[in-house]
């Protein structure tokens, strides 16, 4: 028995024929004109209406809002913090933020520290119409004194074309009055200071160990510490005051305890390694030299050399 046509094949057959005519008609036409660049363009035109003055308002009210978002939620989220309104559900401040916007501790302070510096700007009559716009504008001053907040505003918007200044703007200015205003370093090599994080997420986990400095910068210092080195701000770095024989007889302890970590270790070996990185004296106890003694013992014992 014969098999009927397919309907659909037909239908696709007609479209192709009727694509095909409508191109050569097409080409015909063109081919008809004696220059195809002195054909005729219609474009239509679309009339641009201008807004009325309450809508030029709503258009400004609206755009506000959108540029004060983060200040707003900095706000909101200090007045939540401070009356501790989420005491009902949540027992910390930092569980209810992750919880109930997805915020972790460090963007909910973000935020809440920029609504302190914005509310510091608005005090300054220049300010008004040229305000932050996004919380990475004022990252930079939250650490500033009220006054130096203002100053570095001030001359951004300047570099900025009297425009809002970008992140990078402020935190360009921000260090050149940090530079301006810190004292020479007067720290020297072979000085053992102890390390002060003070919110800086680079040191996060080494508050409170000791290093010794091997290179001194205009405004850092590179500390060899147990486990590794790292260029560190002046302003995170507390001198012990020890003395010359003090400070030579901390370096040979650093030594050790770095070759002894660099080995591979046991979980609990690394721990006591860490835990001689925070020693607020100038020498090991007498278990602590055994002990460190026996783990250089043990691992000359393994190296491929011995």
């Amino acid at each position: 028995m014969p098999k009927p046509p397919s309907r659909r094949n037909k239908a696709t057959s007609t479209a192709s024929t009727d694509s095909t005519s409508a191109a050569n008609s097409a080409n015909e036409d063109i081919s008809q004109q004696e220059d195809p660049g002195s054909a005729t363009i219609t474009v239509t035109a679309v009339e641009v209406t201008e807004l009325t003055q309450e809508e030029q308002s709503d258009r400004l009210h609206l755009e506000r809002k959108v540029e004060r978002a983060f200040f707003e939620a900095g706000k909101a989220l200090t007045e939540l913090r401070d009356r501790r309104l989420y005491r009902s559900t949540h027992k910390t401040f930092d569980e209810y933020c992750l919880d109930r916007f997805g915020y972790n501790r460090s963007r909910s302070y973000q935020l809440v520290d920029a609504a302190v510096v914005v509310d510091n700007l608005q005090k300054c009559p220049q300010f008004v119409d040229i305000l932050p716009t996004a919380e990475g504008q004022v990252r930079p001053m939250t650490k500033l004194e009220p006054q130096e907040q203002q100053e570095v505003w001030l001359r951004a918007v300047e570099v900025a074309g009297g425009k809002v200044p970008t992140g990078r703007i402020v935190k360009d200015v921000v260090q050149r009055i940090m530079e301006r205003t810190q004292v020479p370093n007067t720290s020297q090599i072979g000085e053992v200071c102890q390390i002060v994080v003070k919110d800086n997420p680079e040191l996060r986990g080494k508050s409170g160990y000791w290093g010794i400095v091997s290179v001194v910068n205009d405004f850092s210092c590179t500390v060899k510490m147990w486990d590794s080195e790292y260029t560190v701000g002046l302003q995170h770095l507390k001198s012990y005051n020890y003395l010359p024989a003090e400070c030579e007889q901390m370096q040979v302890i650093c030594d050790r305890i770095n070759r002894v970590y660099s080995r591979g270790l046991e979980e609990s070996v690394q721990k006591f390694l860490e835990s001689l990185g925070k020693l607020k004296r100038a020498y090991l106890t007498g278990l602590e030299e055994k002990v460190l003694s026996l783990l250089e013992f043990e691992y000359k014992k393994r190296s491929p050399s011995h």
